[in-house]
């Protein structure tokens, strides 16, 4: 009798416990951000950044580059856009570096690019995938956030004629 009401109470428990987190990963800003579906845009995924205000000084960086060519010919491409806000958190003088060396300035907006559609809303653990600069950077969600490695990933991506923009709150910086 002792076992059967001690069974049950541990059965009844976990029962309350997994209600309360399914609720919670059924609900709240989260899960509503996974079920967003991305929006569209009509054209290129350097369409959709001159388009956006918020991208300028990335639509710079590009177009000094010269990749916007790869940025519009090339199909399935997911790219994490960094803000001009998250271009105002790196130091001025490192900005000016990396946009005066070539290779450098190709290498951080490649670190940018994977080469296949990606969301990173997907996955609860770091998913490890290799960008156009042929380093890794680690998709997921911390069950608050859409990352790429570290930073936070906008809610919202936009779907394009070739491929996906997710906006971005850092420069992703690789190894040199």
């Amino acid at each position: 009798m002792k076992l059967r009401k001690f069974v049950s109470g541990l059965l009844a428990a976990a029962a309350l416990s997994l209600g309360s987190t399914g609720a919670s990963a059924t609900t709240g800003p989260f899960y509503t951000c996974i079920k967003r579906a991305v929006s569209t845009f009509e054209g290129t995924i350097v369409d959709a950044a001159v388009a956006t205000p918020q991208l300028s000084t990335l639509v710079s960086l590009v177009t000094q580059a010269g990749l916007g060519s790869v940025l519009t010919t090339t199909p399935d491409l997911t790219v994490f856009a960094p803000t001009n806000e998250a271009f105002a958190k790196i130091d001025p003088d490192v900005l000016a570096a990396i946009g005066g060396n070539s290779g450098a300035l190709n290498t951080v907006l490649g670190y940018h690019v994977i080469g296949s559609a990606q969301d990173p809303r997907r996955w609860s653990e770091p998913q490890p995938r290799t960008t156009l600069a042929r380093q890794r950077v680690y998709i997921w969600h911390d069950g608050v956030f859409a990352r790429v490695n570290n930073s936070k990933v906008n809610c919202q991506g936009i779907k394009t004629s070739n491929g996906i923009v997710w906006l971005i709150d850092s420069v992703l910086l690789p190894q040199f």
